[in-house]
Order: C-alpha cells, then sequence, then structure tokens
C-alpha cells in the first residue's frame, strides 16, 4: 500500500502534544509510510503460521496439540509484553522502542527461519511477540509527530492495517508453500522486517525529553504478566483439557488473582504501568469492551470461514477448497479495508466515533448471521467475508482514535497498549469457543464436524459482534475537538 501518496508532500513541523521536544520538521508521508509497513508486517506474522500449522506439524513431526503453542506462544508474548513495550515507550522514547521492537522481532523471524525443532520454533515465536509494541507505539508517533488535524486520519490508517494483515496472512501462505518451504513464509517476512527497521531508523523523528519522574513498575508487571499467562493459557487449551478440567478452572482462578493484585497495585503506584483512572473513563472502558468483542469475531473468522470453505462438498457444506483458496475466500476482508483505509481522516470529520463502531460492530453481526444461514454457494461467502471487511475498518479506525481522544498524550502508548491487549485476549477466547463448537458437533466414529457446528459458531460471532454494537451506544455522541 502507497500511503505516501494519500498525504500531503510538503514537510510539516512537528505536533501539539510534545511541546518540549525540539522542534524539527516532520516528513510525514515517510513517516506513515514506514509506520505502516511495521504494522502491516505485524499483522501478518500473526495469521500467517494458521494456514501453515498442518505443513509445520509434519515437518516437525509433532502432533496438532504441539503445533497449537506456535500460536499460542506468539499471542502469550504479544500480550504480557505489548503493555510494558507502550509503557517503555512514554518514559523511555517512542523512536527507541520502535526501532528495539523492529529488530526483536526481526531476531525472532531469523529464530523461526531457521529453527529445526517445535521448541526452537516455539522461543522464536515468543520473541516475535515483543513486536506487539508497534501498534500502541505507532498511534503515540502519530499523535505526537502529525498536525493535529491529520492524527485521526493518520491512526485510522494505521489501525486498519490490522486487518488488512491479518486478510494477507491467510491468503499468501498457499501460493508460497506451493513452491517453497514452510521456513520461507518467516525468511520473506524477515526481509520486509529488515526494510522497515531501516527505514523507521532514518524517518521517525528523534524523541523528546523523556517524561519527569515516570518509570515502568516491574513489580506491578511481574504481576500481570503472571495473570495474563494463566488466563490465556486455560483458554488456548481448553479444547484439550475442556472447560470444566481442574487444571483449566485452578489456572482461571489463579490468573483471575493475580490480575486483581495487579489491578490494586497499578491503583497505589505513583508511576503505574497502566492508570487505572484513566480506564474508568466513558471514552476509555467503552472502547476496550469493543475491542474485547470485535476481537472475539475478527479472530474467530479467521478460524472459522478458512475451514468451512475447505470441508469437502460431499458432507452437504463447504466446497472442498485449497490452502490457497481458502485464503481467496478471506481476500474480499482484506481488499475493503485497503481501499477504505485512505478514507479514515474524512470519516472521522463526517461521522462520530460512536456512530462508527455501532455501525462497524452491526455490520459484523449482520455478517456473521448472513452466513450462518447462507453458505451454500461461493457468493455468500464472498458477500459476507466482503461486509465483514467494512465492520471491522469501521471497528478498527474508531476504537484507537476513540482512546487517544479520552486520555492525556503521555499516556497514549500505554492506554492503547492495553486496547491491543484486550482485543487479542478476546480474540483468544473468540477463537477457542468457536473451536470447541466445531469440535463439539463432530459425528462420533468420524471426528468431521457437523454443519451445525459451523453455524453455531458463526452465531457465537454475530452475539459477540451485536452485543458490541450495544456497548458502542455508551461512548460520547460526539468527537472531541
Amino acid at each position: 500500500m502507497n500511503a505516501s501518496a494519500l498525504l500531503p508532500t510538503r514537510p510539516v513541523t512537528r505536533a501539539h502534544d510534545d511541546q518540549d521536544a525540539a522542534a524539527k520538521p516532520v516528513r510525514v508521508n515517510a513517516l506513515l509510510a514506514v509506520l505502516a509497513l511495521a504494522g502491516t508486517v505485524f499483522a501478518m506474522m500473526q495469521a500467517l503460521v494458521i494456514p501453515a500449522l498442518p505443513r509445520i506439524q509434519v515437518s516437525l513431526g509433532t502432533n496438532a496439540g504441539g503445533a497449537a503453542w506456535i500460536s499460542t506462544a506468539y499471542l502469550l508474548s504479544a500480550c504480557i509484553l505489548t503493555p510494558v513495550i507502550g509503557r517503555l515507550g512514554d518514559v523511555a522514547g517512542k523512536k527507541r522502542m520502535m526501532l528495539a521492537s523492529l529488530a526483536t522481532f526481526a531476531a525472532g523471524t531469523l529464530v523461526c527461519a531457521v529453527a529445526g525443532s517445535l521448541g526452537e520454533l516455539v522461543v522464536g515465536r515468543v520473541i516475535q511477540g515483543a513486536a506487539g509494541g508497534i501498534y500502541p507505539l505507532a498511534f503515540a508517533i502519530i499523535r505526537d509527530r502529525l498536525p493535529r488535524e491529520r492524527v485521526p486520519g493518520g491512526i485510522g490508517l494505521v489501525s486498519s492495517l490490522l486487518g488488512i494483515g491479518g486478510g494477507l496472512g491467510l491468503v499468501l501462505p498457499g501460493p508460497i508453500m506451493t513452491r517453497l518451504s514452510y521456513q520461507w513464509l518467516f525468511w520473506l517476512s524477515l526481509m520486509v522486517i529488515a526494510a522497515a527497521l531501516m527505514l523507521a531508523a532514518r524517518y521517525i523523528p528523534a524523541d523528546g525529553p523523556a517524561e519527569a519522574g515516570a518509570r515502568v513498575p516491574w513489580r506491578s508487571s511481574l504481576l500481570m504478566a503472571a495473570g495474563l499467562s494463566a488466563v490465556l493459557i486455560a483458554v488456548s487449551e481448553s479444547a484439550t483439557w475442556h472447560w470444566t478440567n481442574i487444571k483449566t478452572l485452578g489456572l482461571l482462578v489463579l490468573g483471575a488473582a493475580a490480575l486483581l493484585a495487579w489491578g490494586r497495585t497499578e491503583a497505589r503506584s505513583s508511576s503505574p504501568l497502566v492508570d487505572m483512572s484513566l480506564m474508568r473513563l466513558r471514552g476509555v472502558w467503552t472502547a476496550n469492551a469493543g475491542a474485547l468483542l470485535v476481537g472475539v469475531g475478527m479472530y474467530a473468522s479467521f478460524l472459522i470461514i478458512p475451514e468451512l470453505v475447505q470441508a469437502p462438498a460431499r458432507l452437504g457444506y463447504g466446497f472442498g477448497a485449497s490452502v490457497t483458496g481458502a485464503g481467496l475466500f478471506m481476500f474480499p476482508t482484506a481488499a475493503v479495508q485497503l481501499i477504505l483505509g485512505p478514507l479514515s481522516g474524512r470519516l472521522h470529520r463526517m461521522v462520530s466515533l460512536r456512530t462508527q463502531l455501532i455501525a462497524g460492530q452491526l455490520s459484523c453481526a449482520v455478517a456473521f448471521a448472513s452466513l450462518a444461514l447462507w453458505h451454500d454457494a461461493a457468493w455468500q461467502v464472498y458477500a459476507a467475508t466482503t461486509v465483514l471487511g467494512i465492520g471491522f475498518w469501521l471497528c478498527l479506525v474508531a476504537l484507537p482514535n476513540q482512546i487517544v481522544s479520552a486520555v492525556p498524550a503521555a499516556r497514549t502508548g500505554s492506554a492503547t497498549a492495553v486496547n491491543t491487549v484486550v482485543r487479542n485476549a478476546g480474540g483468544a477466547f473468540g477463537s477457542q469457543l468457536a473451536a470447541a463448537i466445531i469440535v463439539a458437533s463432530a459425528q462420533v466414529g468420524t471426528g468431521i464436524p457437523a454443519a451445525s457446528g459451523y453455524i453455531g459458531a458463526l452465531i457465537l460471532c454475530a452475539a459477540a459482534t451485536c452485543a458490541g454494537a450495544f456497548v458502542a451506544c455508551a461512548t460520547p455522541r460526539k468527537n472531541p475537538r
């Protein structure tokens, strides 16, 4: 995507929220293009391994449970490190942390490319998860460095890349693995990450003075990491352990207790990882609740739709699509967001964030419900994934803008990082619950899911995004000036 072609060509002086730093000209086109590239490759890497898991499982001689950790390790690492990196950006400098995140991302991708065992590949995925801070850092940089009137459009453009990258991550593995080994998924990504790192070093403006007296509360961070790890492992393993298993319930209880202790510690801290007083603001808690619910639908769709279309037609549903064909069914979701992304700034000027969120969540709900009812013809699936693209775009554009408009500039990184973590947690929960519904419908003796399983999973997604529309009704009616 050529983001630079959509923005003004003249240099602009740096922005409004970081007045203490030395004012230098900012090349807006180049800055947004670099942030767009970094965001796209991170989002793509989240989904890139999903179609490749069967090939990786065979190549490494592991079972489905072991292969699942390739995705779980990345999710855990990203959820734990994203708030820490977001806060470090506020404390130590956003450019410094962006470069560190991209360098770590490159190192993890290299480890994955040369991995010869499941353990090595999981380690590489954990290292890659450090790049989870790219999005909150990008939002904070945009807020600091762009002219005020261009901040909503810039944030919307970069945020919409989350859906675009996820869609591309499902489309690209098929053609690549047709001729090359799965390792090339990582080698090709590494080239893009290296380019993003070099361009970021050149075009992201230098950091201004650090926030006075700010620090990262490492004890609090460990409590948060323990709580999130316990909850997400329980959710990720629920399909294997089952929800009523003592291990699942025990981890959920331990995680909840650790997160409660973390919240109390944060409330008493003079320099918290997450400012709990901000989390109670109407513009913030509604954005986080909306992110949780849209995350359920978004990430579950990456599981449900490819599996549905790859099912053999002889079962009475499905189209017997290949990995490449399944990716093409999801392509409209990414293509719509790619086309609409440049309109983010204009949308913000014309329509309130509240309206965007309600329309986005309802669009997703309609798409999921229609696919649950009608999935006999390919055009019905393409129509549903197109509407999903519109819904995801509206939500992904509005949610970070709502956070940014509600919190002080010095808390942009940490506040948007929490929103990212909440969305990922919703995605983990939604994916596992959808998988459990599909597996539970399997016929005894064959293990083949029934059509009712996919219908039930799609109804779950429709219900979650419909609930998201109700939550969006509580957001402020007018965009802040």
